[in-house]
């Protein structure tokens, strides 16, 4: 749908919802009374980061850019059947497959015997984008001789191999736009250092809940700071009820001090830690209290 839209729906749930609960408490009140009375900040707003997981293959890179050879070979042999080749460019696609199931096979693959995967795989797929290129530029008979979902797929292991032989060559495990998945490469890892799941793989949420609602107010399919959204969800919540929330409930992140200062000015309490080492409010507590 898009963010607009599903931003409308939200939108639209939450004026019916804030008409009925308006309705529900001017019910045998006095309306000329509760004009006069100043609104004040109410209600509670929780605010947490989240990630939407996508269904794909755990991004393994010998088994990356094993796929996008691949997918290599079969642009190869479409191209092929368009040119005036009289031989088929020399794949060795058989090789290229054992050499990958020799590594893939073990349980625990040392060091060594990875990054030998690594090399050749990134050696057969070199070559065999070199040869999709000379193809291309012969067969001049269309604009361009691949479907678009061809050329989509074509734009995309051009990137992993890049990636993929720029970590290689730099012995890194991580690099900027790292492509995790072929079929959707807009996914993205996020670190989340949680137990038992320390990346998690999807669009990255930051989602505002008040009375039971839950509002997407940022949606990033690479991570961001969630501490940086706590302002613009304030506002929304002003935007929605006509007035700030009283607490504002959050994670560490949040508590900058930037964010802590716009809260204070708009009578918004904080529901976070305090700043500062938490030792020396524990003393300062101990001193109180004569313990």
């Amino acid at each position: 749908m898009g963010k607009d839209i599903f931003s409308a729906f939200e939108e639209v749930i939450s004026e019916k919802l804030a008409l009925s609960k308006t309705s529900t408490e001017n019910d045998g009140e006095n309306e000329d009374k509760n004009e006069e009375e100043p609104v004040k900040n109410k209600g509670k707003m929780l605010v947490d980061a989240t990630v939407a997981e996508q269904a794909v293959r755990y991004p393994a890179d010998l088994s990356l850019l094993n796929e996008a050879r691949e997918i290599s070979e079969q642009l190869i042999d479409d191209l092929y059947k368009q040119s005036d080749y009289a031989g088929k460019p020399g794949t060795y696609r058989r090789i290229a497959r054992k050499k990958h199931l020799n590594p893939a096979k073990k349980k625990k693959p040392g060091r060594k015997v990875l990054r030998r995967g690594l090399r050749e795989q990134l050696q057969y797929l070199r070559r065999n984008l070199k040869y999709i290129k000379r193809l291309i530029g012969d067969v001049g008979s269309v604009p361009f001789p691949l479907p678009h979902r061809q050329q989509r797929q074509y734009r995309i292991i051009q990137h992993v191999y890049r990636r993929q032989n720029e970590m290689y060559r730099n012995r890194e495990k991580r690099c900027d736009g790292r492509i995790v998945s072929i079929a959707q490469p807009h996914v993205r890892p996020t670190v989340r250092g949680k137990a038992g799941k320390k990346v998690e793989f999807g669009a990255e949420l930051s989602v505002s809940m008040v009375d039971g609602l839950a509002f997407v107010d940022h949606i990033g399919w690479d991570a961001f700071n969630e501490g940086t959204d706590l302002q613009e969800q304030a506002e929304s919540y002003k935007r929605r009820n006509g007035y700030y929330p009283a607490v504002v409930l959050a994670d560490q992140i949040c508590g900058s001090r930037e964010n802590r200062k716009y809260l204070k000015e708009k009578g918004i309490r904080f529901g976070g830690k305090p700043m500062g080492d938490p030792r020396k409010r524990r003393k300062k507590t101990k001193n109180v209290f004569g313990n």
